[in-house]
């Protein structure tokens, strides 16, 4: 009785899901069959393959996409598209995982759709049987139709057996994930708190990935993000990693079963902190409610940038060593000999940093439309205080968490590279790298505040113009993509600096536009309707 009428609930889930996870289907799938069809073109070669191979051995490398698990004539156009997008996909895949199984379960216990629901004859463990379903179906969709897709595409050196492999490891990851995300909508009592959670584990398995890949070998086994490459599609092609994957969530799944059969609905197992009997003087201000509501994001991502900054500063310390005995390396990296590969490479990695360090200033950004939905901001506005007061406050907060978060990654890098480099960059110039990103920051952040302003329904098309963004300047120039589209996003805009000279035109550009923008999302929110949708 327990799991009476999952089935017809994942039915109903997958009627309101259907259109988000189609987008995110074809999207997936379009960006594999798309870069598997051009690297055969890219790298067909042998002396390509061979110098990119070496390329990639780089130990930086290595913990940003992960190792090469084949040598030599071994090391096919297959191989590399492995090693180039498996990581890349595999996270891509945990994100859309992670918000569609929060978004069935948490959240909607959070808007009163549950209590509708058990209103109907279904067990009480049915919702979260019906969205877990609704995660396997689509993981298996989209397992199936990458490794046919692949494979119909008939590129040399992609054969069946692999690209199947390839396909079901994304689709086990997938439900992995899917299931962690489910454990933490037990656990949390709101959605932002699954998700912020469910994120965090991302992230610190992608951490262990990246130390384990680089040096202690043991940790890639205990990351699921290493587990993957060692099925070593269009080589070996093995199954066993598939099958711990999908055994652990098997396992973490039957976990969130158990602690959503003992809580009480609308409560997590992590109670929510009682608030003082009377509120602060701090706090009956719009700009300290926003404070308050925003601390433990503000206080999470402060830790989770300077754990990752620290994590790549720590391989700097290895990438002199293995340029001694690369003449070819040395070609591709040394190119201006008035840096060194160290300076060279940091200017590199802060693209990736800047990237990633935007999204948390997204998220408190669109914070905002959060509380709208939740009809909290109508309780803000029936008192004298105006619209564009508040929506300042969440820009003013997202503006000067841009600067922290910058400045934690920042200093986690620059304190490990210290520790490990017997000629550490000096602090003002990777400082200097780091924050002169911040405008191109700041133009996704005035999109998204234009968004706010005109088409609140659709805010969430600015994560995927910072995902484009990202697989530009994360892949665009390996896949040997037209350097105009490079080009065409604000991170490519800004100098690299300290090898390439800092000038400040791009700059003043870049924040000129993110004000434009800013300033005719001021405009349009003044206007337009408070919405709960």
């Amino acid at each position: 009785m327990l799991f009476k009428n999952s089935f017809n609930l994942a039915k109903l889930y997958l009627r309101r899901e259907w259109k988000s996870s189609l987008v995110w289907l074809v999207l997936l799938i379009s960006l594999t069959v798309y870069v598997a069809v051009i690297f055969p073109n890219l790298y067909g070669e042998p002396a390509d393959r061979a110098g990119m191979a070496e390329t990639l051995q780089n130990p930086a490398m290595v913990a940003m996409i992960g190792p090469a698990y084949a040598t030599g004539e071994d090391y096919t156009a297959g191989v590399m598209f492995v090693q180039m997008m498996f990581l890349f996909t595999t996270i891509a895949v945990a994100v859309m995982n992670i918000f569609l199984v929060v978004r069935h379960t948490r959240k909607d216990e959070e808007v009163g759709r549950i209590e509708v629901i058990r209103s109907l004859p279904v067990g009480k463990l049915a919702n979260l049987a019906g969205t877990l379903l609704l995660c396997v179906v689509v993981n298996t969709i989209l397992a199936l139709v990458i490794g046919f897709g692949i494979y119909a595409m008939q590129i040399e050196n992609m054969d069946l057996a692999g690209s199947l492999v390839y396909g079901a490891t994304l689709g086990a990851s997938g439900i992995l994930f899917g299931s962690i995300a489910a454990f933490f909508s037990q656990t949390c009592s709101t959605s932002r708190g699954a998700v912020s959670f469910s994120l965090m584990v991302l992230g610190i398995m992608y951490l262990l990935r990246a130390v384990g890949d680089v040096s202690i070998s043991v940790l890639s086994y205990v990351s699921p993000l290493g587990l993957i490459m060692k099925t070593e599609p269009y080589y070996n092609n093995f199954w066993w990693p598939v099958l711990v994957i999908l055994g652990l969530a098997v396992v973490i799944s039957i976990k969130a079963f158990y602690l959503n059969s003992i809580r009480d609905l609308g409560a997590g197992l992590i109670p929510a902190k009682r608030g003082r009997r009377e509120a602060s003087k701090c706090l009956q201000s719009p700009m300290g409610l926003s404070l308050r509501l925003l601390k433990g994001t503000l206080i999470t991502w402060l830790i989770v940038l300077l754990v990752f900054g620290v994590s790549y500063g720590a391989v700097f310390g290895d990438i002199e060593t293995f340029l001694d005995g690369s003449e070819m390396m040395q070609q591709i990296f040394l190119s201006n000999d008035q840096f060194t590969i160290s300076e060279q490479f940091m200017s590199f990695l802060m693209v990736i940093m800047s990237v990633v360090t935007t999204v948390p200033v997204l998220m408190i950004m669109l914070k905002i439309r959060t509380e709208e939905k939740k009809g909290r901001l109508e309780a803000i506005y029936a008192k004298r205080i105006s619209r564009s007061k508040v929506l300042f406050n969440y820009l003013f907060i997202s503006i000067v968490s841009s600067v922290l978060f910058v400045n934690a990654s920042v200093f986690g890098l620059w304190s490990a590279q210290y520790a490990v480099m017997a000629e550490p960059i000096a602090y003002q110039t990777i400082l200097i790298a780091g924050m002169s990103f911040l405008p191109a920051m700041w133009v996704l952040l005035g999109f998204a505040v234009l968004l706010i302003g005109l088409a609140p329904k659709i805010t969430k098309l600015v994560w995927a113009a910072l995902g484009l963004f990202f697989f530009l300047v994360y892949m665009g120039a390996m896949l040997d993509l037209p350097e105009w589209l490079i080009n065409s996003t604000p991170f490519s805009s800004i100098p690299q600096y300290p090898v390439e000279t800092f000038t400040w035109t791009p700059l003043l550009i870049l924040t000129g536009i993110a004000a434009a923008l800013i300033t005719i999302g001021f405009i349009g929110y003044k206007k337009r309707d408070i919405s709960s949708q």
